[in-house]
């Protein structure tokens, strides 16, 4: 299996860009809970990559941390590589959360470019590489510095980094929402449409957290 590599990240840095972010999100298929964006920025140490064959110490200590999309790792792999993400000198990092509320009311896609937004303004980066095949309006990151790359997550480490990031938080939160709304099985599911959750929603019908706007919760909520 081919890991995430920083191939991209070093083409940008060679153009001068020194803070390029790679944003994933976790969250848009649940019925449940909000949708949480994360952007992770590779330092580039001492400015030492001058061009994309190099290695840098940064490239070494990340690809060291087993970072891959996600969805390829298990719950605990996460978890452990989300733990040294977060206190790796060699990343910034920050977090964008938006209820379901919100996402109720502007729906999911524009809801997940609002996480991503906040996530913009905390770290400002000076480029942007986004999992997917679209890019985010914002006044201080033009498009021209934004690139929108398919299984981002696949490829690209930072991107990869941040999509554990993602994961790993909104787990955490869902897994706090559990323990005031025990009876849907949230610790199990994390929101996301599975028999359980079905099963349970149709017993006890639709709770504040559920997305009001999402087939079925909208059917039993009506």
């Amino acid at each position: 299996m081919k890991y995430p590599n920083l191939k991209e990240e070093k083409i940008l840095w060679t153009q001068g860009f020194k803070f390029v972010a790679g944003i994933d999100e976790a969250g848009r298929g649940p019925l449940a809970g909000p949708v949480v964006a994360a952007a992770v920025i590779v330092i580039n140490l001492k400015r030492e990559i001058q061009n994309q064959k190099q290695v840098s110490k940064s490239e070494i200590m990340i690809s060291n941390l087993g970072v891959k999309d996600s969805k390829q790792l298990s719950a605990k792999q996460r978890e452990n590589i989300y733990a040294k993400l977060i206190k790796c000198p060699e990343v910034q990092w920050g977090v964008g959360v938006v209820s379901e509320k919100v996402i109720d009311k502007i729906n999911i896609l524009e809801a997940t470019k609002l996480a991503m937004q906040k996530i913009i303004k905390k770290l400002s980066p000076d480029f942007l590489l986004l999992d997917g095949n679209f890019k985010i309006n914002f006044a201080c990151l033009p498009l021209g510095r934004q690139k929108s790359i398919i299984r981002g997550d696949q490829k690209v480490i930072s991107i990869a980094a941040a999509s554990i990031i993602a994961k790993v938080t909104r787990d955490k939160i869902m897994q706090k929402l559990h323990k005031k709304y025990p009876q849907y099985g949230f610790d199990k599911h994390k929101g996301y449409g599975t028999k359980l959750h079905t099963e349970m929603l149709a017993k006890y019908g639709a709770c504040p957290i559920h997305r009001k706007s999402f087939y079925p919760v909208k059917v039993i909520h009506s």
